[in-house]
């Protein structure tokens, strides 16, 4: 039988781990019973979160060869914990003001809506790999957390983009 605990590497019970992942929106009882169920409460046998996402096979393929790759589709992986987490995902986005649907929002501008999901269930993955490992539950991060990350980036950027469109900027921060 194991234990409830949760101290970091420590085993949890597969109803803890079950409450534990349905923090995360999008996920609930069903769903969370299938990823528990297919991950296992024991996040020791990975030795990262890279490695989960390569076993469920929501990471592409390395397909290269002279120099060129020939194919960008995902991985064959656990076809029960890549739909779920897939199904997960598309109810996570449209919870409002969520990191989820900020990501998603994010990602479906440059690569479609198809690849972007899919970054959203690998980041939900993610997620619940260091929500087990480490005992915690999931705090999200805002919709507002890839414009406050970098500002400097942010700022560079759009300067960029003026001078790129023939103007000159002077930046000087406004008091408050």
């Amino acid at each position: 039988m194991s234990t409830t605990s949760w101290k970091s590497g420590a085993r949890v019970s597969w109803w803890a781990a079950v409450g534990q992942v349905m923090t995360i929106p999008g996920i609930r009882d069903i769903g969370a019973q299938v990823i528990v169920s297919e991950i296992g409460t024991d996040m020791s046998r990975f030795p990262s979160e890279g490695h989960l996402i390569s076993w469920a096979g929501l990471c592409q393929r390395n397909d290269e060869s002279a120099g060129k790759r020939r194919s960008n589709r995902l991985r064959k992986g656990a076809p029960w914990l890549k739909t779920t987490l897939v199904q997960c995902a598309w109810a996570a986005v449209r919870k409002k003001g969520s990191y989820l649907q900020a990501q998603f929002l994010r990602l479906k501008a440059r690569r479609g809506p198809k690849k972007a999901i899919m970054a959203v269930a690998a980041s939900i993955l993610t997620v619940i790999y260091h929500m087990l490992k480490d005992g915690t539950l999931y705090q999200d991060l805002g919709s507002n957390h890839f414009q406050n990350r970098s500002k400097g980036q942010q700022t560079k950027r759009l300067v960029k983009r003026l001078a790129d469109l023939g103007y000159k900027v002077a930046l000087t921060p406004l008091a408050g």
